[in-house]
C-alpha cells in the first residue's frame, strides 16, 4: 500500500472507488482494491461505509447528484421564460448524460450496472429530476404561459416522453446522425402541448 498523509474522508474514498470501478469494472472491484488505492486498510474504508453495497450506493448517488446539480440553476432562474427554461433544462440533462457516456465510457458502463443495484438512490434521483420539472412547469402555469391542471403529472409526462435523451438504456442512440433534430422536434411538440 502506498503511504497516505491525507485524512481519510468519505469523499476521498468515493473518488478512489470511481477510479477502481473504472479500472476493474463493477464485477471485479473490491473494497480491498479501494483501500489499496488509498494506502489504507480495508477496515478504514468500512469505518466510513459499513458494507460494499453501501459504498457502491454512495458512489452511485454521487454520480447521479452531479447531474441534478447541473440543472438546479435552470430551475431557479425565475426571470426567464418558462418555455426557454424547460427547453434548456431538457437540453442540459441530455448533454450531461451524453457527456458522461462519451467522455468516460468505462465508468458510464459501470454506473449502468450500479444503478440497477441502487433502487432507492435511483428513485430519489428521479424524484429530484421530476421535482425540478414540476417547478418549471408550475412557474409556467403561474405566469400564464403553460396550461396544466397538475404540474407534477405534466412533469412526469415530459420526463417519460423524453427518456430516450436521458435514460442510460438509450446511450447508444445519443451519437447517431439526426439525434439533435429528433430532440428538437420532441421538445417543440411538448412545449406546444403545454402552452396556454
Amino acid at each position: 500500500m502506498p503511504p497516505t498523509s491525507e485524512t481519510l474522508t468519505a469523499e476521498r474514498i468515493l473518488e478512489a472507488t470511481e477510479e477502481v470501478l473504472r479500472r476493474h469494472g463493477p464485477a471485479k472491484a473490491t473494497v480491498v482494491d479501494v483501500a489499496r488505492a488509498l494506502g489504507v486498510s480495508h477496515g478504514s474504508v468500512y469505518r466510513h461505509f459499513r458494507t460494499k453495497a453501501a459504498l457502491r450506493e454512495a458512489v452511485t448517488k454521487r454520480w447521479l447528484d452531479r447531474t441534478s446539480e447541473v440543472l438546479v440553476g435552470l430551475v431557479t432562474d425565475g426571470d426567464r421564460d418558462p418555455g426557454d427554461r424547460l427547453r434548456d433544462w431538457l437540453r442540459a440533462l441530455f448533454e450531461a448524460k451524453r457527456r458522461k457516456a462519451g467522455d468516460d465510457p468505462e465508468l458510464f458502463a459501470t454506473y449502468k450496472v450500479l444503478v440497477n443495484e441502487s433502487g432507492s438512490v435511483v428513485g430519489e434521483h428521479l424524484a429530484d429530476l421530476t421535482g425540478q420539472l414540476t417547478r418549471i412547469i408550475g412557474d409556467g402555469v403561474t405566469a400564464g404561459v403553460f396550461r396544466a391542471d397538475d404540474p407534477a403529472a405534466s412533469a412526469r409526462a415530459v420526463f417519460y416522453a423524453t427518456q430516450m435523451f436521458h435514460d442510460p438504456a438509450h446511450a447508444a442512440e445519443w451519437t447517431k446522425p439526426g439525434i439533435e433534430a429528433e430532440f428538437e422536434e420532441l421538445v417543440g411538440l411538448l412545449l406546444r402541448g403545454l402552452r396556454a
